[in-house]
């Protein structure tokens, strides 16, 4: 059984919220680690943290939640976004985060993993209708209230399979 990916316009409100709180989230640590640190202060701070190849690990990081927050907020690209800044927050996660404990206070995991749980349940969910997304080519249009697609061409078969038998089942 598939489940609605929202629950009309009360569940498509929540994810534009959830997409904007999470874009300007992520959106500030790129800013921060682009403008504020630079890129040299971003790979100093990842190898000290001992992220292997910081001199590449940094930089990637940095544009990818700048540009990932950003496409997050607009709600372009959703899907795909969403899935690299939740691989991105599971990195952070188990290369520096975990040996911290849970809290953040203390370098825990806490803030990573509640950004890559919300990017991953965006992910799988879609960016819903108040999103670019929805207008751009190959967009995900709104289902209709009725059966879903894959009920309808189940229902579809199911009654050329008894017409073509004469309603014997088996």
């Amino acid at each position: 059984m598939a489940l609605p990916r929202t629950a009309g316009p009360v569940g498509d409100l929540g994810l534009l919220i959830a997409r904007i709180a999470l874009g300007v989230i992520f959106f500030a640590h790129g800013y921060q680690k682009v403008v504020q640190f630079g890129m040299a202060g971003v790979t100093e701070s990842f190898r000290g943290m001992g992220v292997p190849v910081a001199e590449i690990a940094g930089p990637v990081v940095a544009y990818v939640e700048l540009i990932g927050g950003a496409l997050l907020i607009l709600g372009a690209f959703t899907s795909i976004v969403s899935l690299i800044l939740a691989v991105d927050m599971l990195v952070a996660a188990l290369l520096v985060h975990l040996p911290m404990g849970v809290f953040i206070d203390n370098g825990g995991w806490e803030l990573v993993g509640s950004l890559g749980a919300g990017a991953l349940l965006l992910a799988a969910v879609g960016a819903g209708r108040y999103s670019v997304d929805r207008v751009l080519p190959g967009g995900k249009k709104p289902r209709s209230r009725g059966r879903s697609a894959s009920t309808s061409a189940a229902a579809s078969t199911s009654a050329a399979a008894e017409k073509s038998t004469g309603g014997a089942t088996s």
